[in-house]
């Protein structure tokens, strides 16, 4: 090889074996180089036992996947690029024209949105459930039925369902049916993040999370990933995933490995001060409600503390309908350290107004307006300032 470039491409060198660090080795790749042809032919990817293209897995991917399983307490994983697209993927595998497809009326909206435009193009129908009312859910069932979305609690709203009643309504449902198809259950367990509580525990067929919140911490990454604990299950996962194309970057990767380390110390620290300040967000002038599932009467408040063990960061709050819109988002804009923006779990708290008319099928029982708050790693009281600060100015 006498060619620099040649050499440089086709150098001999290999690192010596047996370095090992805290951090997982960040593997890129789009080629995987095989030794033979014999491997080019049959190495598999699908159980994990060796590589075949980059989209299929590296070992950084592979890593992510089985500790992401371990926090939800499944054995088997696949990484999305969003957690969206995680939502979307459990959609895909397991509806075909002419199924239909129950969610609770709180779900996350561009959930809703994936199931009223691409979902219903392609001949998939969708219903809305009352997502505290068991008995409203076995009425929706129906004979086209295939797979009933759960959001533990709503995003917005923060009302926690009854896991065990919603999921005893599907398998009581799939009693009288075959086999070959039953109805699935799918918990977006975003804000549990495997901490509050274990889906899998609790009954549920397959748990999908966004790890752009938890997992990373940083608000600084995009991923999702869907959880399961049935072989079967996760092959229609898998080769969907496939199919779609979808693939997450090694860097993306190493971003949430490295965010892992601390979650369950960010979730436990961001629980406390969201109960701290919702509590406390309860006694002030022109709050109607404060919604957060660790609170009684919080809508959903004894399912909660019946099966679940933490409380994330989020709290919602219902202003007393004397408030315009208006005055509202000026109360949002004067707030200094909560930022407007979506997305929650993050180092920095936020907020955002709601206007639900626009969110809720179903009836919404307060006229006042709602913003959510989540909550950041920022000291209790500078953000209880904050917020008083943001109050006298509504009051004013």
């Amino acid at each position: 090889m006498s060619e620099l470039s040649t050499q440089l491409i086709h150098h001999p060198y290999r690192p010596p074996e047996g370095f090992d660090a805290v951090a997982p080795g960040v593997h890129k790749a789009s080629t995987v180089i095989f030794p033979n042809v014999q491997a080019l032919r049959t190495q598999e990817w699908k159980d994990k036992s060796g590589y075949t293209y980059g989209l299929h897995g590296t070992p950084t991917t592979f890593i992510l996947e089985e500790r992401i399983a371990t926090v939800e307490g499944g054995r088997h994983c696949v990484l999305a690029p969003s957690g969206l697209s995680a939502l979307s993927l459990v959609d895909m595998a397991f509806l075909r024209q002419g199924d239909e497809l129950l969610m609770p009326d709180n779900a996350y909206g561009p959930g809703k949105t994936f199931a009223a435009g691409e979902l219903a193009a392609w001949g998939i129908t969708h219903r809305y459930y009352d997502p505290l009312d068991a008995a409203d859910l076995a009425t929706k069932i129906g004979p086209a039925t295939r797979l009933v979305w759960l959001e533990a609690p709503g995003s917005i709203t923060l009302e926690f369902p009854d896991i065990p009643a919603l999921v005893a309504v599907v398998r009581s449902a799939n009693q009288g049916r075959g086999a070959e198809r039953p109805i699935l259950t799918a918990l977006d367990n975003t804000w549990g993040a495997g901490i509050a509580f274990n889906a899998f525990e609790l009954g549920v067929d397959v748990s999908m999370q966004a790890l752009t919140k938890y997992p990373s911490g940083g608000a600084d990454v995009l991923m999702g990933a869907v959880v399961t604990r049935d072989e079967a299950l996760h092959q229609q996962v898998l080769l969907c995933h496939m199919r779609l194309g979808l693939g997450v970057s090694g860097n993306d990767a190493e971003l949430v490995l490295r965010g892992l380390n601390s979650m369950a110390l960010r979730y436990h620290a961001q629980d406390a001060s969201a109960r701290e300040l919702a509590t406390w967000m309860q006694q002030q002038d022109g709050v109607v409600q404060v919604l957060h599932p660790a609170l009684p009467g919080s809508p959903g408040h004894e399912a909660w503390r019946r099966d679940a063990k933490a409380a994330a960061c989020l709290f919602s709050v219902v202003f007393d309908e004397r408030f315009s819109q208006t005055q509202i988002d000026a109360f949002c804009d004067s707030l200094r350290l909560f930022k407007l923006g979506w997305s929650w779990a993050g180092p920095i708290s936020l907020c955002a107004p709601y206007n639900l008319s626009a969110i809720r099928t179903a009836a919404w029982p307060h006229k006042g307006g709602l913003v959510r708050f989540a909550v950041g790693l920022e000291a209790v009281d500078d953000l209880r300032a904050d917020l008083a600060q943001a109050i006298a100015t509504l009051n004013a």
